[in-house]
């Protein structure tokens, strides 16, 4: 589909362990051996004198493309550009992007959806599609990039430094996803492809290992090339597969029976077998007019439906103080625990197994257009601007428990012996057999017989830009060229509900029918044998009562909210050509203003009683945000680059809501509740950055980065006092107590002050044909960062009283590419790497989940030959392997022997036809 390339490409071979020296090894050679050699020029002389241009194709066509915009951008910036239409393999541009220097990504479901950029959390960066801010469909405006094909992008770039012109920038960094301009092409161009696909997991309960892609696009242009159109379709089927087994949390010093004291234990523990299929079609079209060199105008929309369905199939018993009751109730023998006190196994007698389904259908849609109309007259170049993006997600999850009975009816208790390591997944021995459906009865456990939900997402975003471009004034010509006067404003509107409830039983202790089973899984991963898989949905409409999930639920209550915000933005920006002294100078300085009015609507039930109050909170405030950025050309293609800046990111919508949950204590009596802060100020930081930049042409370049960010402002979970007049008013306890005073703990997100955030980047891009012409086709690219921060920040989550380090932050984030290509063969291998980091996960309620994140390293591989003439001219065939090295996905708590998840998701291989015309 459309152009795009892999640029900062990513990391190893699977021979080579890439760690932070062996990528600054590869960019200090880069450097040292590059200055050593000239510049290669895009011409050849022929033996009679004549020059012939050499045109560049493939890969080192994107490789340049992305040089160029880094080398010519008046900004800190990476860069995708396409080697060609529909070359990339990815399935989602998340992939590309997660390969440039400094961009990590966090994986969800075994694919890239959350992109952190020099090392912080999502939160802190703002993505765009044609400088447009996106909705999302997750509860914040962090994009889950999984949802956007990377066949409908033309390229992608990361601004590192903001400037005045740039709206809707991040802190960390500002993604900019780019679609085609037809206009642009210097001819009719049709490419289509299709691709099978096929998991190494091989089949799960209903689901196949294979899926398939295909994409088409068309580009041309009419009218003596005054109009321009672009259409182009892009579908993905693929399975959704993994192996997991996760611990209860949190690790806790807990008595049990055996277990000795001062040790941390978890309460339980699950295998499980994830069987589904993903879905995703997009659509992109761009119309582009331009009768008159004075007047463009642009209309581009796009489109995609996403849809992931799977069941989790799933063998679990609780090890905690409760056993469902059962005599004789548990005990720990033969149990170990290691140096760092923490329980590592044993045999465990009395314990309470039960067989899940678990069901989860997730619907996502996002729709965007934006149409730019640009004029131009003598002195004064006009752009108006006008977009409007909306997403929506509808998600139904729903569980049932099934038990192996005993012939007297009650439930079977269990022995087994378990093992668990810092890595990979625990073993369980001893256990009965769980295969035969017959013998497994649906029940009423000790987690009841069933639960469900139905989150609902809705966000919506309007917004309209107005530029003027002034020649500038003849006192300052010479120093400035032009200077930007705009305003741009943005209205977005975000609302999530949530209703949920149990799931009972029409009649106890009935065994699930053979046409809603789906094929044995076996998860002998995991030592726990074969377990059956049921149709959850058909088990639910056929043995359990109407579900009516309630919307006053105190579960559902706590989670609707609606969030709504008006950003007026108005900026002033003097674009700069000058020299200082004999070294020229390119850049910009100037100034936002950034005027925001929020506000959250919700109610709140006062003791969890079906009264429910409305409640409506909200905060205005003004940010002021100046920035500069210089670019230096110190002679033979090297680059001296400044940038400071006061940078801002909004607070997660989520965190900005009005709902919460309120309660007063059994014991103490004292009211307290939990809940969102409408009042959030944005995260803030003054930030310097600065980079040395050597280019050789546009076929190869070395970058030495530095950048510094002084947090004026962040945001933190917190315990503050708080007047509960109103609710104190007419609440009781559980046990009808009313409340001794009404001054009590809320507990939201606040803002604090103070900290830094600083870090290092090298990052290279080098065809090998520099260093000799035996290596011709050859090529490395390669990058790491190094981040660190002063700033930590207290969370429950992990104990009380522990602080922790910036959520998304990785120390490290390094990626290597070695590629390939001459006389229409290519091949690459490539690696990206980012050390340990505090992730966000979503939990059983559907809620966002602090967890540490083992630092993981995924393989890419390809290889494939395009046809360059003869009958086959235009044809390409592809073969890659995505997730090489099976690399797996494990959280933990504090400290790596504490497991709390451990996933593989298999390798994918891929086998594709290319088709250009």
């Amino acid at each position: 589909m459309f152009e795009r390339k892999h640029q900062g490409l990513a990391l190893n071979s699977m021979m080579l362990k890439l760690t932070p020296i062996a990528a600054g090894c590869v960019v200090l050679l880069s450097t040292t051996t590059g200055m050593a050699y000239a510049q290669q020029a895009d011409t050849a002389v022929t033996q009679d004198g004549a020059t012939n241009t050499v045109f560049v194709t493939g890969i080192r066509k994107g490789i340049e493309d992305a040089i160029s915009i880094k080398k010519n951008s008046s900004s800190i910036v990476e860069a995708i550009s396409a080697e060609d239409i529909g070359k990339l393999p990815d399935q989602s541009i998340a992939e590309s992007i997660a390969r440039l220097p400094g961009v990590a990504a966090q994986r969800v479901a075994g694919r890239a959806q959350a992109l952190s950029v020099r090392g912080l959390s999502p939160d802190f960066a703002t993505t765009l599609m044609n400088g447009r801010e996106q909705v999302s469909t997750g509860d914040n405006r962090s994009v889950e990039f999984d949802q956007y094909p990377s066949e409908l992008m033309s390229g992608v770039v990361i601004y590192k430094t903001p400037d005045a012109g740039l709206v809707g920038q991040g802190l960390s960094g500002t993604i900019d996803m780019q679609t085609v301009s037809p206009l642009n092409f210097p001819a009719r161009t049709i490419s289509m492809n299709v691709r099978g696909e096929k998991n190494s997991l091989g089949s799960i309960a209903n689901t196949k290992a294979t899926g398939n892609r295909a994409s088409v696009s068309y580009i041309d242009q009419f009218a003596d090339r005054t109009v321009g159109i672009a259409l182009g379709f892009a579908h993905l089927e693929t399975p959704r597969l993994d192996n997991e087994v996760g611990l209860y949390e949190p690790w806790q010093i807990q008595s049990q029976p055996g277990v000795p004291t001062g040790a941390y234990y978890m309460d339980g523990i699950k295998s499980l077998a994830t069987s589904g299929t993903i879905k995703r079609d997009g659509f992109l079209g761009v119309l582009e007019f331009k009768p008159s060199k004075n007047w463009t105008s642009k209309l581009d929309v796009f489109a995609s439906k996403f849809s992931d369905v799977e069941t989790a199939n799933q063998f679990e018993f609780n090890l905690g103080n409760y056993n469902g009751g059962n005599t004789p109730g548990l005990n720990w023998n033969s149990i170990t625990v290691n140096s760092n006190n923490t329980v590592t196994g044993g045999v465990a007698s009395g314990i309470y197994p039960l067989v899940r389904g678990e069901y989860n259908d997730c619907q996502d849609s996002i729709h965007s257009a934006g149409w730019a109309n640009t004029f131009k007259f003598e002195h004064v170049k006009v752009l108006a601007d006008l977009n409007y993006s909306a997403a929506k997600r509808d998600e139904t999850y729903q569980e049932i428990n099934t038990q192996l009975l005993t012939p007297g009816g009650t439930a079977v208790l269990d022995t087994m012996t378990v093992n668990w390591a810092t890595g990979g997944f625990p073993t369980l021995s001893g256990l009965q057999n769980y295969s035969n459906a017959s013998q497994l009865n649906l029940r009423n456990t000790i987690y009841g017989s069933g639960y469900g939900r139905k989150p609902h997402v809705e966000d919506k975003l309007s917004g309209g830009k107005l530029v003027a471009t002034f020649d500038a004034p003849e006192l300052i010509q010479g120093f400035v060229s032009d200077i930007d006067v705009g305003v741009n404003y943005t209205g977005r509107t975000k609302k999530k509900r949530q209703p949920e409830a149990s799931e009972n039983l029409l009649t106890t202790n009935a065994v699930i029918s053979p046409d809603l089973l789906y094929a044995p899984v076996n998860l002998g991963f995991a030592g726990s044998g074969t377990i059956p898989s049921f149709n959850v949905p058909g088990v639910i409409a056929k043995y359990y009562q109407p579900w009516n999930p309630s919307p006053i639920d105190p579960g559902a209550v706590q989670r609707a909210w609606d969030v709504k915000e008006d950003v007026v933005t108005t900026f002033v920006k003097a674009n700069l050509d000058s020299t200082v002294g004999s070294v020229p100078m390119k850049g910009n300085v100037g100034v936002q203003i950034v005027n925001t009015d929020q506000s959250s609507s919700s109610v709140y039930s006062v003791g969890g009683s079906s009264t429910l109050t409305p409640v409506d909170v909200g905060a205005k405030y003004t940010d002021v945000l100046p920035s500069m950025n210089l670019a230096f050309d110190m002679g033979n293609d090297d680059t001296i680059r400044v940038g400071l800046a006061k940078q801002l990111a909004r607070a997660r919508v989520d965190d900005m809501r009005a709902s919460y949950s309120f309660s007063i204590d059994n014991v103490t009596r004292l009211p307290s509740a939990n809940g969102g802060n409408p009042k959030l100020d944005p995260w803030k930081a003054n930030a310097l950055d600065v980079s040395y930049e050597k280019y050789f042409g546009k076929k190869a370049y070395v970058a030495v980065a530095g950048y510094y960010k002084k947090l004026t402002s962040y945001i933190y979970s917190q315990t503050k006092p708080y007047d509960f007049s109103a609710e104190t008013a007419t609440a009781t306890s559980p046990s009808g107590l009313t409340a001794v005073s009404n001054i009590g703990g809320y507990t939201s997100m606040y803002n604090g002050q103070g900290g830094s955030i600083q870090g290092a980047e090298l990052s290279a891009s080098l065809p090998l044909s520099m260093l000799t012409p035996v290596l011709d086709g050859f090529g490395v690219q390669a990058s790491t960062t190094i981040t660190n921060s002063s700033i930590t920040i207290p969370s429950a989550t992990f104990a009380v009283g522990t602080n922790i380090p910036l959520p998304g932050m990785s120390k490290n984030v390094s990626n290597l590419t070695a590629y390939y290509e001459k006389n229409g063969f290519e091949a690459r291998i490539s690696d990206r790497r980012r050390s340990d980091f505090i992730g966000e996960i979503g939990n059983f309620a559907g809620d966002r989940n602090l967890r540490y994140v083992v630092g993981e390293n995924v393989v890419d591989a390809q290889i494939g030959y395009a046809f360059e003439t003869g009958t086959y001219k235009g044809l390409s065939v592809l073969f890659q392997v995505n997730n090489l090295n099976n690399s797996a996905y494990q959280t933990y708590q504090n400290s790596k022997d504490r497991v709390l998840e451990y996933e593989k998701f298999g390798r994918s291989f891929l086998f594709g036809l290319t088709y250009k015309m």
